[in-house]
């Protein structure tokens, strides 16, 4: 990785970022407490590579759904059924990240208690990367699970239709190493994040990413992103189009995690996840989420655990590889190493993004000087 895999974008110092973002959120009305907590969590997305999670969802997923008044920049967490490993926790619209924090910590305490600890969250919001709730179990020596619904954009195998959200089904496992292995990613071949983010840079998509009615694949980005919104096309669940490759795996997978943020709260699914009620009038987004966390010192001594954990990742990343390939990672690899990089250089502005950071700047009159100006 080096500064010319990213052409056309300003490196920015995290610090700075994290100032910005907090101050934009605090302006639209979040505590400064809560504040912070988001803040976190996007700039926590930036500093793993995760770009599509990012700064660059800041306006879009929670500033306009803010001034929309479809998000609370003020949280309520309300307390709905309780027991010394379980609980139900109703989110009130709220900030998904404040929620999402609060129920992984009450899943850890749990687990800490009761050896396994499960939370589930009816009527939150947009949560960022779930691999921070994942590694929240991690830094504790535990496992961490977590997924979530969200706005319908999956088209079930052998279906055009938009049904499922992008639904991450997310492991989070302690190691030995430097870092620990954490699985993040969609039930999707790709998101409605990544595919912003090749907007941004004015990349077409691979084929294969997204459906349209006709069932042919579609790789027009601005086009696609517009038709996204309107139902016209459908995401690809893993997998990819039909069974060939193994769509109805990522379909099954994507409908796990429906079921998970669903059914154990009594909460929203499917198309009540649209945005907008019988009238076209936009409503927030009910999410659901799941949070469960298992301590390993239940079943063995963290240090062994880690240590087995460990080898079993050196020895896939030793294995042999393809011709022509120098290396096999394992997940969360590449976002250690993108962190190990971005701390010294900063994190990577296009230019598109550039503006839009700069009209929240003036928005708000920050006094905050960025590279571009």
């Amino acid at each position: 990785m080096n500064q010319h895999d990213y052409p056309d974008c300003e490196w920015v110092d995290f610090k700075l970022l994290e100032t910005f973002v907090y101050q934009c959120l605090c302006k639209s009305g979040v505590p400064e407490a809560d504040a912070a907590i988001v803040t976190d969590v996007l700039i926590e997305s930036d500093k793993r590579g995760i770009d599509s999670h990012g700064i660059g969802r800041l306006k879009p997923i929670y500033i306009d759904r803010i001034d929309q008044g479809i998000l609370k920049p003020v949280t309520k967490i309300t307390m709905i059924k309780e027991t010394p490993s379980t609980a139900v926790l109703d989110g009130n619209n709220g900030m998904g990240h404040v929620i999402s924090k609060k129920a992984m910590q009450m899943a850890v305490e749990k687990a800490q208690k009761q050896g396994l600890g499960m939370v589930v969250v009816r009527n939150s919001t947009h949560y960022g990367i779930a691999g921070y709730y994942a590694t929240m179990a991690t830094d504790a020596d535990m496992i961490g699970v977590t997924g979530t619904n969200a706005r319908p954009s999956i088209a079930p195998t052998h279906g055009v239709e938009n049904m499922l959200g992008t639904n991450p089904l997310v492991f989070g496992i302690p190691t030995d190493e430097p870092f620990p292995f954490v699985i993040d990613c969609a039930t999707s071949v790709s998101q409605r994040g990544k595919i912003e983010m090749y907007a941004r840079l004015g990349k077409s998509l691979p084929p294969g990413w997204v459906i349209g009615k006709d069932g042919k694949t579609r790789t027009d980005t601005e086009e696609v992103l517009r038709h996204l919104k309107q139902g016209i096309v459908a995401l690809s669940p893993l997998g990819g189009i039909g069974e060939e490759n193994g769509g109805y795996k990522g379909y099954g997978y994507a409908t796990v995690v429906e079921v998970l943020s669903a059914a154990l709260q009594n909460g929203s699914y499917l198309k009540a996840l649209n945005g907008v009620d019988k009238d076209g009038k936009k409503i927030p987004y009910p999410l659901g989420h799941f949070f469960l966390a298992i301590n390993i010192e239940n079943f063995i001594s963290p240090s062994l655990f880690k240590k087995i954990a460990g080898s079993i990742m050196r020895d896939l990343r030793q294995s042999e590889k393809v011709p022509g390939e120098e290396r096999i990672y394992t997940a969360g690899e590449k976002e250690y190493e993108t962190w190990i990089y971005r701390r010294k250089h900063g994190c990577p502005i296009p230019k598109p993004l550039q503006v839009v950071i700069t009209s929240l700047k003036e928005r708000w009159q920050l006094q905050l000087d960025f590279p571009w100006e």
